[in-house]
């Protein structure tokens, strides 16, 4: 049972949506004991850091979302939800995130030209080519819908990257925890194919 948390932060009856097209078993939950005996968990997200960080310590959610992100399961976060798992972000400067991974959130810069926030289809360059990305080649087309980047995660964790007016580490992954920026669940095939490699890991 794949376990995708509700925090009150959207986009989850997409991810939901793609994972019954795969065929596997998901529920959305905030409830802790779910979350805790979960097979998968899923942190997805849209909106704000410092809101979504205020509701999942309003929820209580905040110890389990750590524990299910140690390393001892499949966890895998979407969009905001890879943001979260950093130390905190410059959209809420005195606001601290999760901290599961060291770095920041930094606002793309807007004197290039591009549109801010980004959306739309961007290739990626696959530091990582295991674990999300099997099969999965350089060079392939994911959707992305944000305003906030990381930039400054250690390079051993950087699964892959983009660009987008600055160098975007748009991926991350070290062990069975993996966080993408982009939507594997609107990302058509290849999306499908991320979220079937995360759904095989054990």
């Amino acid at each position: 049972m794949i376990a995708i948390i509700d925090y009150g932060a959207g986009n989850l009856q997409s991810v939901k949506k793609a994972l019954d097209f795969l065929g596997c078993e998901s529920v959305i939950t905030s409830d802790s004991a779910v979350i805790d005996a979960a097979s998968h968990v899923i942190l997805p997200g849209v909106g704000s850091f410092g809101d979504a960080m205020d509701s999942i310590r309003e929820r209580g959610l905040e110890d389990t979302i750590k524990r299910a992100a140690n390393g001892t399961k499949p966890f895998l976060g979407i969009c905001l939800g890879l943001q979260l798992l950093f130390e905190k972000s410059d959209e809420s400067p005195n606001v601290e995130g999760l901290g599961i991974f060291s770095g920041s959130i930094t606002l793309i810069p807007k004197d290039k030209g591009l549109k801010v926030p980004h959306m739309g289809w961007n290739s990626l360059e696959i530091a990582q080519p295991c674990g999300i990305f099997e099969g999965i080649d350089s060079g392939t087309y994911f959707y992305f819908v944000h305003s906030y980047y990381l930039g400054d995660a250690d390079s051993d964790v950087v699964a892959a990257t983009t660009e987008y007016g600055t160098t975007i580490q748009c991926a991350v992954q070290r062990g069975k925890v993996a966080a993408t920026q982009f939507h594997p669940e609107k990302s058509g095939e290849a999306g499908l194919r991320l979220l079937k490699n995360f759904i095989k890991e054990g």
